[in-house]
C-alpha cells in the first residue's frame, strides 16, 4: 500500500504555476533535521517527490504527471481549517470551447459548414470517458514538504460560501490562458522552434501531441476538483485543443492532400482534437475534410481524409476497403431525409473523378476503456465507386467505396488481426507458450517467434515482483476503505484515498495490481527476444514494473562483468531526457543505488530492448510493505503506443567510462541513434 508521510497544508493555488520538472527525475531536497531517524547512514533523508504530489518546497509537478485531485484534497483535509486553501474550481461553461472554425479549417478552402448530422453523432463516436486521468497518478513517494501561498491574482472567487450537495467545494473561475501560459513557459523554447517551422517533422507531431496531453490532463485535474466534476461536463479534452489552436500550437497548419509530414501510418489517437493539431483532420467533429481547388473556372471541393468511426453505416469488414456512408440526411432531432450532393459529399464525388489521394482514420472501440474510441491512422486511400442506396431510415443515403493503397504498412489490418486471435477465428502463428507467467500474472503473457528456429529464452523463473527488496523508511500503519465498485475522486470520506493504498481497484495504485495489458513476448529480427502489447496504450500510463532479485552494487559489478549478466537493471546509469524538456543529462536520484538482476527470476521488463528514442521511461516509486517503505521501478508510456509495436526504454550509461570498459552496438535503428550503449 501506498501512503504519504508527514503531509502538510497543500496551496491548491500552486496547480495554476505548472512547471514540469526540467529533467523528469524525482527531486530530493536538502534536509532539514539531519538528526531525523529516517536519514539514511552516510546521506540526506529520502524525501521523494512522487509524480502525484505532495511537494515539497521548490519542487514542482512534471510530465506526464501533474498533481492529482485526491493528493490536493488529502493535504487540504490534513491542514488546519482556518488555514485551509480554497479548492480550483473553473466555472467556464463547456458551450464557450468550440473550436475557432479559421483554425479547425485550416488556411486553403473551405468544410466550414460542417453536417450538424454527421457532427450530431460526435458523443457517441468519440465517447469520451474521464476515468483514465486518475489511473494515471501513481503512487506516492515519502514527502515531508510543505508550501508557501504565493501572492498571485490566478483566480478569484466566484461565490463566498460552499456549493450545497458537493461536499463543501467552493466553485472559482480559472484563466484558461493562465494555465496555458504557465505550461507553455515550462516546455523548451527549442520545442516551439520544431513545431513552428512550415514544414511539419515527426519531432514536431510528437511534440504536439505532448504537450496537448499536459493540457488536457492538467485541465481535467482542475475539473475534477471542482463543482463540474460534479455536473457530467467534463470535456478537458476540447478545451485544451482549443486553447492550442487559439495560440497557434499545433503542427502542419497548412492543409493539404496526401501524406502529412510527421504523421505516421499506424499512429494512434485518442481524442478527435489530436487530429486537428497534427494536421491530419482538420473539422473536429466532421467526418469529411476537403479544401477548394480551381481545377475549372468555379471552385470545386475535393476531399482530403475522412473519419470512419461507426456513427453512420459504413462497411468495414475488409481491411483494404471501406465502404463509406455520406453526410447530412439523418438528422435524430428533426427527423430523416435524403442526403444532398454538397459539401462533404461533393468534395468526395469530385475526388472519385480527379483520383486525389484521401487519408483515412478508422474510430474502434478502446477495449481499455469501453466508453472511449482509439483512431487509427490506416493511410492512403482512393475513391473508386459511388452510388445511393437506401439507408435503415429509408432515405437514401450517398456510398463511397474507397481502396487502400497498395505497399502501405499494415494499420487497422494489424487490430483486425488482434481481433480475431481474441475471439479465437484465426490462430496466432508461432505461439511457443501461451503464458509465459504460468499464471503469476492474471493476464496471460504468450511467448511468439515467428522469425526463426529459437525456441525460446533461456530458462528463467517468473516473478511478477522484487524480491529481496530493501526497506528504506518506516510508515504509519493504514487501514482499507468501505467504497464500494472502486475508488471515486469525489468521495473525500475514502480512507484508501487518504492513505493513497487499498483497495486494488484503487486508482491511486496502479502499479500494484498486475498487468492490466495483453503483452507478447516476441522473437525479434536482430535484438533476440522483445516485449510488445495487444492493446493500445495511451501516453503516461503504467505498464509493468521490473522484477527481480536486488543485490548490492558489488554483486552488481561482478555479474555484470565476469558473468556478463545482460539483466541488470542499474539506477545509477545516466540516460537522455526527454526533448519537450532541457537536454540534460542527469541520473535519478534516489536514496540508494538500486541494482536488480532479473536474468534467473524475472517478470516481462527483462525482454524489454534498448532504444535511443523510447517510447517507454522508468521511474522509482515507494510503497508500504508491512509498515516499512520500499523502492521499485515503474515503466510508464512515454507516448500513446500501437498495439504490436515494441516496447522499448532507454537503457543509458555508466559514467565516468572504466578503461577496458566494452560498449555494447545499439540496434535500435532510431535517427537520433548515438550508436551505443553500456
Amino acid at each position: 500500500m501506498d501512503n504519504h508521510v508527514g503531509q502538510d497544508s497543500f496551496d491548491k493555488s500552486r496547480v495554476l504555476n505548472v512547471k514540469p520538472l526540467r529533467t523528469l527525475v524525482p527531486v530530493f531536497p536538502s534536509p532539514s533535521n539531519p538528526s531525523s531517524s529516517s536519514t539514511p547512514q552516510g546521506g540526506a533523508p529520502f524525501v521523494c517527490a512522487s509524480p502525484a504530489g505532495p511537494f515539497p518546497t521548490g519542487v514542482a509537478p512534471f510530465y506526464p504527471f501533474f498533481v492529482s485531485p485526491e493528493s490536493q484534497r488529502l493535504s487540504e483535509q490534513n491542514a488546519p481549517t482556518p488555514q485551509r486553501a480554497t479548492p480550483i474550481s473553473t466555472a467556464v461553461p463547456i458551450n464557450s470551447f468550440k473550436t475557432p472554425t479559421s483554425a479547425t479549417n485550416g488556411d486553403v478552402g473551405s468544410s466550414r459548414r460542417t453536417s450538424r448530422n454527421r457532427a450530431a453523432h460526435i458523443t457517441e463516436e468519440e465517447g469520451y470517458n474521464n476515468t483514465e486521468m486518475n489511473e494515471l497518478d501513481v503512487e506516492d513517494g515519502i514527502g515531508n514538504g510543505s508550501s508557501k501561498r504565493k501572492k498571485r491574482g490566478r483566480a478569484k472567487r466566484a461565490s463566498a460560501g460552499p456549493v450545497t450537495g458537493v461536499s463543501g467545494v467552493v466553485p472559482v473561475d480559472v484563466d484558461l490562458d493562465v494555465v496555458a501560459n504557465d505550461i507553455l513557459q515550462s516546455i523548451n523554447p527549442m520545442v516551439f522552434d520544431v513545431i513552428n517551422h512550415p514544414d511539419g517533422s515527426r519531432d514536431s507531431v510528437l511534440f504536439t501531441l505532448m504537450i496537448y496531453e499536459v493540457m488536457r490532463r492538467k485541465l481535467g485535474q482542475i475539473e475534477e476538483s471542482t463543482k463540474e466534476a460534479h455536473t457530467g461536463a467534463k470535456r478537458p479534452d476540447l478545451k485544451a485543443g482549443t486553447v492550442m489552436m487559439t495560440k497557434g500550437v499545433r503542427s502542419n497548419g497548412k492543409k493539404r492532400i496526401g501524406i502529412v509530414p510527421g504523421v505516421e501510418i499506424g499512429d494512434i489517437f485518442f481524442f478527435r482534437f489530436e487530429l486537428c493539431l497534427v494536421g491530419l483532420h482538420a473539422p473536429s467533429m466532421a467526418g469529411i475534410d476537403y479544401l477548394g481547388s480551381k481545377a475549372s473556372q468555379e471552385e470545386e471541393p475535393l476531399a482530403v481524409s475522412i473519419v470512419s468511426s461507426g456513427g453512420y453505416e459504413d462497411n468495414t469488414d475488409d481491411g483494404d476497403v471501406l465502404i463509406y456512408s455520406g453526410q447530412g440526411g439523418v438528422n435524430r432531432e428533426k427527423g430523416a431525409s435524403d442526403q444532398k450532393l454538397e459539401r462533404g459529399n461533393l468534395a468526395l464525388e469530385k475526388s472519385m473523378h480527379r483520383g486525389n489521394d484521401v487519408r483515412v482514420i478508422r474510430g474502434l472501440k478502446d477495449v481499455m476503456h469501453p466508453s472511449g474510441k482509439v483512431y487509427v491512422y490506416d493511410g492512403i486511400y482512393k475513391i473508386q465507386d459511388s452510388w445511393v442506396e437506401k439507408a435503415k431510415s429509408g432515405f437514401n443515403v450517398f456510398k463511397y467505396k474507397l481502396v487502400r493503397m497498395p505497399g502501405q504498412p499494415e494499420a487497422y489490418a494489424t487490430w483486425k488481426s488482434i481481433q480475431q486471435w481474441t475471439d479465437k477465428s484465426a490462430p496466432r502463428t508461432g505461439v511457443i507458450l501461451p503464458d509465459l507467467t504460468s499464471g503469476a500474472e492474471k493476464v496471460p503473457v504468450c511467448l511468439v517467434n515467428d522469425v526463426d528456429n529459437e525456441k525460446g529464452p533461456a530458462y528463467f523463473t517468473y516473478i511478477p515482483t522484487l524480491k529481496n527488496s530493501k526497506a528504506i523508511a518506516p510508515v504509519e500503519p493504514a487501514a482499507g476503505c468501505s467504497c464500494v465498485g472502486g475508488c471515486q475522486p469525489g468521495n473525500y470520506n475514502c480512507s484508501c484515498i487518504q492513505k493513497n493504498g487499498v483497495p486494488p481497484t484503487c486508482r491511486n495504485r496502479v502499479s500494484q495490481v498486475g498487468l492490466k495489458f495483453r503483452l507478447e513476448v516476441f522473437r525479434t529480427k536482430n535484438k533476440g527476444w522483445g516485449l510488445r502489447s495487444w492493446d493500445a496504450i495511451r501516453a503516461g500510463t503504467f505498464i509493468c514494473e521490473y522484477a527481480g532479485e536486488v543485490i548490492d552494487s558489488a554483486r552488481a559489478e561482478m555479474l555484470g562483468g565476469e558473468n556478463e549478466d545482460e539483466y541488470i537493471f542499474d539506477s545509477t546509469r545516466i540516460y537522455q531526457q526527454l526533448d519537450v524538456f532541457p537536454a540534460d543529462i542527469e541520473a535519478p536520484k534516489i536514496p540508494s543505488p538500486l541494482y536488480v538482476t532479473a536474468k534467473n527470476e524475472g517478470n516481462v521488463a527483462r525482454f524489454m530492448n534498448h532504444s535511443c528514442s523510447p517510447n517507454v521511461l522508468w521511474r522509482p516509486i515507494v510503497r508500504e510493505n508491512k509498515h516499512e517503505s520500499d523502492l521499485h521501478i515503474a515503466f510508464f508510456a512515454i507516448r500513446h503506443i500501437p498495439p504490436m509495436v515494441e516496447l522499448t526504454y532507454d537503457y543509458g550509461i555508466n559514467l565516468p567510462l572504466k578503461a577496458g570498459q566494452r560498449k555494447k552496438k545499439c540496434l535500435c535503428g532510431s535517427v537520433k541513434c548515438r550508436g551505443y550503449f553500456c
